[in-house]
């Protein structure tokens, strides 16, 4: 099998969408056994909780949203959807369309709770969990 080089995978993960980057990111963690997650300070682990204590951080700090239903204005939703994402109109519309739908996993509160208050002014309904 020939090496792939860094440009190239980069070029593979460009063309790709959100949601297919993100199940080929489960797919890789299950594959390796690891967890791709933003690095946390390094003073809980050397507490000696170690895992126990950085999963318990890890549940505080990583929020899903999810997308209920899009309501009466679909297309503002849709729009709100391709912002957040940088997904594409299919994808995007598909996602509205197929509500209750997650949107954004595991991200951290703050762009949790932007993304809540962007869709439900566009009129969606949103759930945080």
């Amino acid at each position: 099998m020939a090496k792939l080089s860094n440009d190239d995978l980069l070029d593979a993960f460009r063309e790709m969408t959100l949601l297919e980057l993100s199940d080929f990111v489960k797919q890789f963690e299950e594959t390796f056994d690891v967890k791709a997650a933003v690095p946390v300070a390094a003073a809980p682990a050397a507490a000696g909780g170690g895992a126990a204590a950085e999963a318990e951080v890890e549940e505080k700090d990583e929020f899903d949203v999810v997308l209920e239903a899009a309501g009466d204005k679909k297309i503002q939703v849709i729009k709100e959807v391709r912002t957040l994402t940088s997904l594409g109109l299919k994808e995007a519309k598909d996602l509205v369309d197929g509500a209750p739908k997650p949107l954004l996993e595991r991200v951290n509160k703050e762009t949790a709770d932007k993304a809540k208050a962007a869709l439900e002014g566009a009129g969606a309904t949103v759930t945080v969990k």
